[in-house]
């Protein structure tokens, strides 16, 4: 019996195209997403006692630096497809983009908005990456419409059909792939779900989150989920490898997402070995 997924086709990039002027569906999902995490991450600064207006004011250089250091991230890992030509390196529109310069361009633009304003870092991220891991749930699916970020043959019940045009030249007789672009639209939204579990838990007084905790758990969570779906994708970013299946290299993500993680516990460690003061939460709920 084939399954949901496998019994459709995606219908293509496009929302509608008329004549030069085109939508697409990763641009659609990606507004979404940055609307939807807007007011997720207004509501939760507002249980912080951070102003509405910070947030609003925070965002397009957030985005600005998100999309920079995710086409930087990415080019400097394909160097080798454009080293001779410049033009194509900026040309984003025609893809190529790293969640991980995403987030490491959006942390310090982050960091360079709060030094700005006089703000503390670390209280506005924690309230931010719920609604990073929201946004990345969203936009995952615009590689549904792309037909990209598939993983290897498999005959497993939710498989999904790939077009013959954007298979993988090794694997053109195979016609149902890993939907690993779900695998981690699922996972981010359970990131998402405990993230707001904490937050509120810590609202109510329950638990002791001190400032910098919800990020550090965010980095955990994410990266252990980005670990294994890294692993079954067929278009690894690569380090000391070949591509396109990194033989007998490292896949660059589960190298920076094993990092992440012990970031992320040794933030842990840092924050409640030291016991700092702990603020008493506000009460307002989600």
């Amino acid at each position: 019996m084939s399954s949901v997924l496998a019994t459709f086709t995606s219908p293509g990039p496009l929302v509608f195209q008329l004549g030069p002027v085109a939508l697409r569906w990763y641009g659609l999902l990606i507004a979404v997403a940055v609307l939807l995490g807007l007011s997720l991450a207004t509501r939760l600064g507002r249980a912080r006692g951070i102003e509405p207006g910070l947030i609003a004011d925070l965002l397009p250089v957030l985005v600005l630096g998100a999309v920079i250091g995710a086409r930087l991230y990415y080019v400097a890992l394909e160097w080798r497809q454009y080293s001779g030509n410049w033009l194509d390196a900026i040309a984003i529109w025609r893809g190529g983009i790293a969640i991980h310069g995403a987030l490491l361009g959006g942390t310090l633009a982050t960091v360079l908005f709060c030094r700005w304003r006089r703000q503390p870092f670390w209280p506005l991220l924690d309230v931010l990456v719920p609604a990073v891991a929201l946004g990345q749930a969203i936009g995952r699916w615009g590689n549904f419409f792309n037909s990209e970020a598939f993983g290897r043959p498999t005959d497993l019940p939710w498989k999904l059909f790939i077009p013959v045009a954007q298979r993988p030249v090794e694997f053109l007789d195979q016609a149902h792939f890993h939907p690993t672009f779900l695998y981690e639209s699922v996972w981010n939204l359970g990131v998402c779900l405990l993230l707001l579990v904490l937050f509120r838990q810590a609202s109510r007084g329950r638990i002791q989150l001190l400032p910098g905790a919800l990020s550090c758990v965010y980095l955990m969570a994410y990266s252990s989920g980005r670990v294994w779906i890294e692993g079954l994708r067929l278009d690894p970013l690569c380090l000391l490898a070949n591509p396109p299946f990194c033989e007998g290299g490292l896949r660059m993500a589960q190298l920076v997402s094993l990092v992440l993680i012990g970031l992320g516990a040794a933030g842990l460690w840092w924050l409640y070995r030291r016991r700092r003061p702990f603020p008493d939460p506000s009460g307002v709920s989600i």
